[in-house]
């Protein structure tokens, strides 16, 4: 091995994993919420276009200003700043625990691309039934109809358990379970194959190149394959009982009564500002944590 050539890493224990996930996860966060607020905006549009439907991701953010004032765009971020942490962490921590746990039990010395695509849907799932609820209270903040409605996160918690009860606040879980696994095992299976071809790195700045490559890849096809799941799921979390009964309820079920009414694209609502967001944004997480946990390794092991 040459005078620059990577080290091989140290295994890093579960609460070291957690903290890194988090920091990650908070920085991705800061950079890109914006974008998820134009993504939730546009998938909450019923229908094929017309009347005072957002045109495009521009059209979101220069009526948003407009209308609302730039603070809007970053209304609802303290929901998923709370549950950040917790959620990208056990994202990296459940897919370095389901790994070792999945070679041992299919008798591999290695990760393999099944492993690896395996262990993303298990972590998926894993976060996913963290991220729910505050998911639904960060919907219920962004959707324009809801303006002036709540006055922030807990006034947002306290109506709607006062209107609707605690199982409100699940609505949603099963199409967040699709959400994440989809996206994590996509993500994370990508990762796998895209580094197998990419050039090893002989240095540590090349291999922060080869994670941002092979993350903003990952996030990319990752969100091609839960954006669905996402349109529903961010569908059913904003429904309020005031207005009737829900018209989505599974994530299948939902799909299925979305494509027949407004066509398969409309599942792709929202598609742009997202893999706008979680493209560079996988890239971003995987950078952060790299970078977080070799200085763990290196200060505090």
């Amino acid at each position: 091995m040459g005078d620059n050539a990577v080290a091989p890493v140290k295994p890093l224990p579960f609460h070291f994993q957690f903290v890194a996930g988090a920091i990650a996860g908070v920085s991705e966060i800061l950079c890109m919420y914006p974008l998820d607020v134009a993504k939730t905006r546009l998938m909450l549009q019923v229908g094929k276009g017309g009347g005072d439907q957002y045109k495009s991701i521009v059209d979101v953010f220069a009526r948003i200003i407009k209308e609302e004032g730039a603070s809007r765009l970053y209304r609802g971020i303290l929901p998923p700043i709370m549950v950040e942490a917790p959620k990208r962490a056990i994202k990296f921590a459940s897919n370095d625990t389901y790994g070792p746990m999945y070679q041992q039990l299919f008798g591999s010395d290695k990760i393999t691309q099944p492993i690896a695509i395996m262990t993303g849907v298990s972590a998926g799932i894993t976060e996913a039934v963290i991220v729910a609820t505050p998911e639904l209270v960060k919907i219920r903040l962004q959707a324009k109809e809801n303006a002036g409605k709540y006055f922030g996160t807990m006034d947002c918690v306290r109506k709607i358990y006062a209107e609707e009860g605690l199982r409100a606040f699940a609505n949603g879980l099963e199409a967040t379970i699709w959400r994440h696994a989809l996206w994590n095992g996509g993500y994370f299976g990508s990762i796998f194959a895209i580094k197998e071809k990419l050039p090893k790195a002989q240095t540590k700045k090349g291999e922060l190149a080869v994670n941002f490559v092979a993350g903003a890849i990952g996030g990319t096809i990752g969100t091609t394959l839960n954006t669905p799941p996402d349109v529903v799921k961010t569908r059913i979390q904003n429904h309020n009982p005031a207005n009737g009964p829900p018209k989505y309820t599974t994530f299948l079920a939902g799909a299925r009564t979305i494509a027949r009414e407004e066509g398969v694209r409309a599942l792709y609502k929202g598609y742009l500002p997202k893999v706008l967001r979680l493209g560079p944004g996988g890239g971003i997480l995987l950078v952060v944590y790299d970078l977080v946990t070799t200085y763990m390794r290196g200060h505090w092991m």
